[in-house]
């Protein structure tokens, strides 16, 4: 039984490894990305020991953002894949249901310097499930290692549809499990034990990290998530792979 199924089912979600309703799962979700929002990006960067910062730059070089073009980054709050799109001359809106991410990211914003030439940005609260923007407002939708933070996921996909325009693009990427065998082991111990040590030495926050491991292996694997975004209703899918399935960038187009 699918996830999407068994939640229909008993009118829960997973919130990491347990079951709660639809509103208390937004909520403590909420409360997560409030505690770790000002130590978010050092934490990535201790937790992925610096490769986040390449995969990001993968992303962005498969999205191809295009000077003028407008680009929603759903749940980008901290505005790191949202400064490299602009960087090439994008206009990107930068969305997050977490308005303590939207502030790191606005402050980030006004402490960097501009390039020449570069975008323009705009920071909105937003909740991906329910999008404030007009159908056929944008070029292209991204949204990193944000996806599985939603309640919903389908809805979110539902709404990423809806609000590009017919031959927009739609480009994820996301953490799961790896199918590496050897690698499974340790990345297992790791996320499961030391990353939530890690959280509270850095962060002060053991429970906020734990929640994070717990919620990489209950995201689909990208087959299964690629299948959902097909039923979203987008065409041409495809999942790049990247440390045997740990992470995984997806893409897809709305005709």
């Amino acid at each position: 039984m699918s996830e999407s199924t068994s939640d229909t089912a008993s009118n829960t979600v997973s919130f990491g490894y347990e079951n709660v309703s639809p509103e208390e799962k937004t909520r403590r979700v909420g409360e997560v990305f409030s505690s770790v929002a000002k130590k978010y990006d050092i934490m990535n960067d201790a937790m992925s020991f610096g490769m986040h910062r390449g995969w990001k730059d993968r992303f962005v070089k498969r999205v191809k953002p295009q000077a003028g073009e407008n680009i929603l980054d759903m749940a980008g709050g901290t505005g790191d894949i949202a400064f490299r799109m602009a960087d090439r001359g994008a206009n990107i809106t930068v969305a997050d249901i977490n308005q303590e991410m939207l502030d790191v990211g606005a402050e980030r914003a006004i402490e960097r310097d501009e390039a020449e030439g570069a975008g323009s940005l705009v920071f909105s609260q937003q909740n991906a499930e329910e999008v404030s923007f007009a159908s056929n407002s944008f070029d292209a939708y991204t949204i990193v290692f944000g996806i599985r933070n939603v309640t919903h996921k389908e809805k979110a996909l539902k709404e990423a549809l809806r609000v590009l325009r017919p031959g927009g693009r739609f480009y994820c990427m996301e953490f799961s499990v790896t199918d590496w065998s050897g690698f499974r082991e340790i990345y297992d111990l790791y996320s499961m034990h030391i990353m939530p040590r890690m959280g509270q030495v850095i962060a002060g926050d053991t429970e906020s990290y734990r929640y994070l491991a717990e919620s990489i292996r209950k995201f689909p694997r990208a087959p299964q998530f690629e299948a959902m975004i097909r039923d979203a209703g987008f065409v041409n899918t495809k999942a790049e792979i990247i440390l045997g399935g740990a992470v995984a960038i997806h893409s897809g187009w709305k005709v």
